[in-house]
């Protein structure tokens, strides 16, 4: 694939398309996209235009939509956000940058997606994009209940909020251009996994692994199906990751040498499949190939298993405290001491990614689906 640096002339002609009355709102954004500074590594097709990344999911992709709530689903202090711009902890459950972040650099839009809920969020930040995410989400009701984050209905209740703020900014026809044109990103389903089915042992007596990575499906076809229905058209929905590989779930039920717990990850692949076929099959019934499921289980469990062969010393541990349980509330400049260098650890806590291992697996995605995103 062809990466240089700037894909910012892919963006420029929405803008000035604009008619006269536009005419200030053009000139705002072209000075906007000429003086942020951004990585972008990724080529657009020619006439292929990306306005916006918008985010939807769990607390990979929260950058801070949960700060101001109560709940232990929360990371808006030290030392998250470490090696963010000016080491400043905003909600962002990692060291620095998270996955929604990375895609926007990579495409040249902005140099990261902010939160939606955000009390300083800039108006023109909604025409490039926002995460709705929140930390502790689930495609199951129960599973946000208990962490106490924003469950996904009420994510699409600020999306559909959203999109009357960008309508009041740029009128009905560029808000549709917006939301038809820009990438939609939903990561969700490992705190269903981790934090409900196999945390409550009542869950079981009411579902088998195969009915809750069901209703998971399920839920997450819905949901693209609603995003389809606002307008949305390149729609990518992840599936889970090798939770059992976490070192969290290793440290509580991996056994004395702490392995890979495989019921866990077996859950994780039942659901995966479950994903791609309902998916899939919403694409056909849609005649639309841009709505795609998301492989992340192979891509990180390549990065825990094979660490050395990407740059890294651990992965089975996270950076911050032992790195056997520490993640949220555990994870503090308190009691959890951070490691000296946090590009040896694929993984921050223990629970998330660090920023190093998210810009490598984004960039497998983008080298594998390229060609279907546009």
């Amino acid at each position: 694939m062809e990466r240089p640096r700037s894909v910012h002339h892919h963006i420029i002609p929405y803008f000035c398309l604009a008619s006269s009355s536009m005419l200030f709102w053009c000139t705002f954004f072209l000075v906007l996209l000429f003086t942020t500074t951004t990585h972008a590594l990724v080529k657009l097709p020619e006439n292929t235009t990306v306005p916006a990344v918008i985010v939807f999911g769990d607390s990979i992709v929260d950058a801070g939509n949960n700060d101001d709530m109560i709940t232990e689903a929360r990371c808006d202090y030290a030392p998250y956000g470490i090696d963010f711009d000016g080491g400043v902890a905003t909600g962002r459950f990692s060291n620095g940058k998270v996955p929604g972040d990375i895609v926007a650099e990579e495409l040249g839009i902005k140099p990261n997606i902010p939160a939606y809920r955000d009390p300083n969020l800039k108006p023109e930040d909604l025409l490039t994009g926002v995460t709705f995410a929140s930390g502790g989400a689930g495609y199951v009701p129960l599973t946000t209940k208990l962490a106490g984050g924003i469950p996904l209905p009420l994510q699409l209740k600020y999306f559909e909020e959203y999109r009357a703020r960008l309508k009041a900014m740029v009128g009905e026809e560029r808000t549709q251009f917006i939301i038809k044109n820009s990438l939609f990103v939903v990561v969700c389903g490992s705190n269903d996994i981790a934090n409900n089915f196999f945390a409550l042992p009542p869950v079981q007596l009411h579902y088998t692994v195969a009915s809750f990575t069901a209703l998971m499906a399920n839920n997450a076809r819905s949901f693209a199906q609603t995003l389809y229905g606002y307008g949305a058209r390149r729609i990518l929905v992840f599936g889970a990751p090798p939770i059992g590989c976490v070192p969290s779930q290793r440290t509580v039920a991996g056994g004395p040498t702490r392995d890979c717990v495989a019921r866990f990850n077996d859950a994780s692949k039942l659901f995966n499949s479950k994903l791609s076929a309902n998916i899939d099959a919403l694409s056909r019934t849609l005649q639309d190939p841009t709505i795609i499921c998301i492989d992340i289980y192979s891509p990180l469990l390549d990065l825990i298993l094979n660490p050395q062969q990407y740059g890294f010393k651990v992965g089975d541990k996270g950076c911050c405290g032992t790195g056997l349980i520490e993640v949220t509330a555990l994870c503090n400049n308190y009691t959890a001491a951070v490691c000296p260098i946090r590009s040896d650890y694929v993984f921050w806590d223990s629970f998330h990614p660090t920023e190093k291992a998210y810009r490598i697996i984004v960039a497998k995605l983008f080298d594998k689906y390229f060609d279907r995103f546009f």
